[in-house]
This record gives structure tokens, C-alpha cells and sequence, in this order.
């Protein structure tokens, strides 16, 4: 049986018990985090960096978690919409007046965050390395006509996403969401997640492993091995290539779990925090071919709201429980990857 490191209140013991199974079945290295009212209950991690299981994870190993940083670069918004700066229901082009062309000028930043915004995808071919870009990816975005009417369907934004609302916080605040995460985020938190690494952390990652099936699923933009060439590293993809642990994650995302407040640090007040929760979409999504139900930036089930990375990390907040659970992991796995995450998240609700 693999080795588990870190610590578990007994009570959560069967979320180790599914942490040890998992390593001892599909997993390489992985950690997770169970945060209840703000603190640490659970914070675990074993297995191995390398696909030679040569190389221990470590406390402090990290990864690119994908579409799991989508929730990061959400949170910045509903920051900013809550310190007054950003209103959420106003034009996309009031922040950003080139945004308006070719038919976008009744988009809303709400439609940005919730899907809905038509631009589930790049007009014309695109290479990942054009993605490390970023003032002429945006100005591509801005002169893209839409795909629908901004706010009238559903389609996932994979990628463009974080460019979206990376854009309007860049263009409200002035800083890179990078930037602006690390110092108005993770900084006050002291969570160790990161979009756009710097290189002083490079030691610590443990580099993604592809599924046995292949690279990337058929259709994909980007694929495994695209995550790691340096460039990959240092740019900020903020849909896309956020580094950091399950217990970064569950940390930064335990803020809307317990209305505004984490680790004794509050970042929103009670209304900012509930705003997660206010319905963008429902309905079958255009992209995905699946019964969505969105809202702002998150899927939304009951008080809950969750999202994935493409390959297997999950993070899943409870408001009511005040409850955030995350599971990061290295080896990514394309047909039912994320089983191992929500696994994590049943055996947290055991402790209930």
C-alpha cells in the first residue's frame, strides 16, 4: 500500500482510506484538502512525481491543475465586484470599449463568468503558442463576432475563459489577474497557488502524465506535453494553467464556503461571497452536449459550487457545510478522471 503523508482528524479517516486506494490503483502522486469553517481538517499527499515512481510527492509539490484555475480567476472578479470596482451586470466594453465590435456591445461581464458570452472558442486556427500572447489573443477575442447573443445560451469557454475575465481585471485594476491574484488573493491567505509561475518554483512541480489513450482527447487545443516547455510555466493562461496543491486550492476556495472568510482572512463580505451562487445558465450546453447549470464561474448544484480540471482535479464548496474539498493530482485520466476527485468529496461527507 502506497505511504500517505500529512494530517486527517479522525473522523475523515475515509477520506484517507480513498486517497491510499487511489494511489494504489490509477493515481501516480496526488494531495487533498478537506477545509471546514476556514482551517485545515484534512490535508493529505503520497505517491510520486514521476511515472518511474522514483521521486516522492512532497508536501509542497504542486502541479498544473487546468480548468480547476478557472475558479481562481473567478474569485478575482467577485472580489473586485464586491470592493465596488466591477459591476458584473454592466457592459463588458464600458472596462474594455473594444470588446464592443461586431455584435458584442450588449455583452455583461456576468455573461463572461457564467458561459454565456458566445465566445466558447477561437475564430479561425490557433496554436498553443500564440496563447503566451497576451494583448493580441484579447484584441482576437475583441474583434470575434459571437456565436450566439451574449447571455442567450449556455457553451463552456475551455480556454477563452480566463482571457475574458483576465482582460477586465486587467483593464479595472491595471495588474495582470496574475498578479492581481497573487497579491490580493493568495497572498492574504498564504496559499501557494500560482497563474503564471515564476521560476523559483519550478523544482516543485511535478509534471503532468498523460493517459495511456494519448496526449489529449480528439479536438483539444492543448495536450499534456504542451504543459511543459518553461514558456507554458511562466505565462498566465488564467483558464488553464494555474500550478498549486489540493491544499491551495481548498484554502483559496474555502472563502466561499464560509461567506467571505477563510483562515481568519476575510476577502468578501457574506453578499460577495453568495454572488457565486446567482444563475447564469441553465439548460444543455452548446460545447459540452450536457445539462449545465452555471453560475458565476462555477456549476452550481443546491448551495453548492464546483468545477474540474481537464484529467482529474476537482475543488467542491459548500456553503452550507462550509465545506471545501480538493483533490490535485499528476496523472491525468480522459474517460471518468474525475471519479477519483468526487470520491474525495463523498468520503468528506461521511464525516457529517
Amino acid at each position: 500500500m502506497t505511504e500517505i503523508w500529512g494530517s486527517c482528524e479522525d473522523r475523515f479517516s475515509k477520506v484517507r482510506d480513498v486517497l491510499a486506494a487511489s494511489l494504489d490503483a490509477d493515481d501516480v502522486g496526488a494531495s487533498v484538502a478537506v477545509f471546514v469553517d476556514g482551517e485545515p481538517v484534512v490535508d493529505l499527499w503520497g505517491g510520486y512525481v514521476d511515472p518511474a515512481r522514483t521521486v516522492a510527492w512532497e508536501r509542497d509539490s504542486i502541479t498544473n491543475v487546468w480548468s480547476t484555475t478557472k475558479t481562481m480567476t473567478a474569485l478575482c472578479a467577485l472580489v473586485l465586484a464586491d470592493r465596488g470596482d466591477l459591476d458584473l451586470d454592466a457592459p463588458v466594453a464600458e472596462y474594455w470599449p473594444e470588446f464592443a465590435a461586431a455584435g458584442k456591445e450588449s455583452a455583461r461581464v456576468r455573461h463572461l463568468l457564467g458561459h454565456t458570452a458566445g465566445l466558447p472558442d477561437f475564430a479561425g486556427p490557433i496554436a498553443v503558442e500564440d496563447l503566451f500572447d497576451w494583448p493580441a489573443v484579447t484584441a482576437r477575442l475583441a474583434a470575434q463576432a459571437p456565436a450566439w447573443e451574449p447571455g442567450t445560451a449556455g457553451g463552456y469557454h475551455s480556454v477563452t475563459f480566463g482571457f475574458l475575465v483576465g482582460e477586465v481585471v486587467r483593464r479595472v485594476t491595471g495588474r495582470s489577474i496574475g498578479t492581481f491574484f497573487a497579491e490580493e488573493i493568495a497572498s492574504p491567505l498564504g496559499a501557494d497557488f500560482h497563474i503564471g509561475l515564476g521560476a523559483e518554483h519550478d523544482h516543485r512541480v511535478a509534471p503532468l502524465i498523460p493517459d495511456p489513450l494519448g496526449d489529449k482527447p480528439p479536438g483539444f487545443l492543448v495536450g499534456v506535453s504542451d504543459s511543459y516547455p518553461e514558456a507554458w510555466r511562466r505565462a498566465e493562461l488564467p483558464a488553464i494553467n494555474g500550478y498549486g496543491n489540493a491544499r491551495s486550492v481548498a484554502a483559496v476556495q474555502s472563502v466561499l464556503a464560509c461567506q467571505g472568510v477563510a483562515g481568519g482572512v476575510r476577502l468578501l463580505s457574506p453578499a460577495g461571497a453568495e454572488r457565486v451562487f446567482e444563475e447564469q445558465f441553465h439548460g444543455e450546453d452548446r460545447v459540452l452536449g450536457a445539462p449545465m447549470r452555471y453560475g458565476m464561474g462555477f456549476r452550481l448544484e443546491g448551495h453548492t459550487c464546483s468545477w474540474g480540471g481537464w484529467g482529474g482535479s476537482i475543488v467542491f464548496v459548500d456553503a452550507d457545510q462550509h465545506l471545501a474539498v480538493a483533490y490535485v493530482m499528476n496523472q491525468t485520466l480522459w474517460n471518468d478522471g474525475y471519479a477519483r476527485g468526487f470520491g474525495v468529496v463523498m468520503a468528506a461527507y461521511e464525516a457529517f
